[in-house]
């Protein structure tokens, strides 16, 4: 399949024949395999010293004929902290343990349940990848992801782009993809940054980011703009293509392309 390439200006130039891996079967199950083993959760546990941070001293030994013992003394066998001592007589109060005040949680949460321990086959992998990079090249997919390009025609893709690009600077680089993309698709390319509604706003997560576009650059080029998030062939990954589903807005460089060509 050829594809033509976009110059800087926004103009169609020449054209280029995509590598194979563009025209790789799309398995859908195999990539949300991928995703679902991929996830991160975000270990929610108490500190492994919680209840143990007091600034008294001593705990209580429950065994006879020892100093700072508790036994014999008619008192139940939990935990104590001394807070005073006057030789062997100690001003104590529970500590530590959950029925206390300051103690640990009773059951908290386990941090191992929540670490995903799966592994992925190296050939599905490999499948995940090629069927995440030939999504980017399928129109039906790509309009499927975003809700604002169902009723639009988008004429080409894969986008290619002359490698010239790389060198802009970040004015002249914005004003590029708006000739390149359009104004429908410019909307979608840059990540926007919102305050998120609800109680997340007061746990550390208060703004929230939509992925925006993705630039695909060869190992040799540097994209300086934060604007949009930059990957090099190298490092790319099925959450980088697919990530929220099959079919993300990428622009490649043309050398970008060429070592796609050399993946097998």
């Amino acid at each position: 399949m050829k594809v033509k390439i976009f110059n800087i200006d926004g103009k169609k130039t020449k054209e280029i024949e995509l590598p194979k891996i563009f025209s790789s079967p799309i398995r859908e199950d195999i990539v949300s395999k991928i995703l679902e083993i991929k996830k991160t959760h975000q270990p929610y546990s108490p500190s492994p010293v919680a209840g143990k941070q007091h600034s008294a001293s001593g705990r209580i030994i429950h065994r006879r004929h020892v100093w700072k013992s508790g036994y014999g003394r008619g008192a139940s066998r939990i935990p104590r902290k001394i807070l005073t001592k006057r030789g062997s007589q100690f001003n104590w109060i529970g500590a530590e343990v959950a029925s206390t005040r300051g103690g640990r949680r009773a059951h908290p949460p386990k941090v191992i349940s929540m670490i995903n321990t799966s592994k992925i086959n190296k050939k599905e992998m490999r499948f995940a990848l090629a069927s995440a990079l030939s999504a980017t090249a399928n129109k039906k997919m790509v309009a499927s992801k975003y809700e604002r390009l169902t009723e639009k025609n988008i004429e080409t893709l894969p986008f290619i782009v002359e490698s010239k690009i790389t060198l802009l600077k970040t004015k002249e680089f914005v004003l590029s993809m708006k000739k390149i993309l359009g104004e429908s698709l410019f909307e979608i390319a840059f990540r926007k940054k919102k305050i998120r509604s609800g109680r997340g706003k007061l746990r550390g997560r208060k703004y929230k980011n939509n992925a925006g576009f993705l630039i695909v650059t060869s190992g040799n080029e540097e994209l300086k703009t934060k604007s949009i998030e930059t990957k090099k062939v190298g490092n790319l990954s099925v959450l980088d293509l697919a990530k929220g589903g099959l079919g993300r807005l990428i622009l490649y460089t043309e050398n970008a392309i060429k070592e796609l060509g050399e993946f097998k």
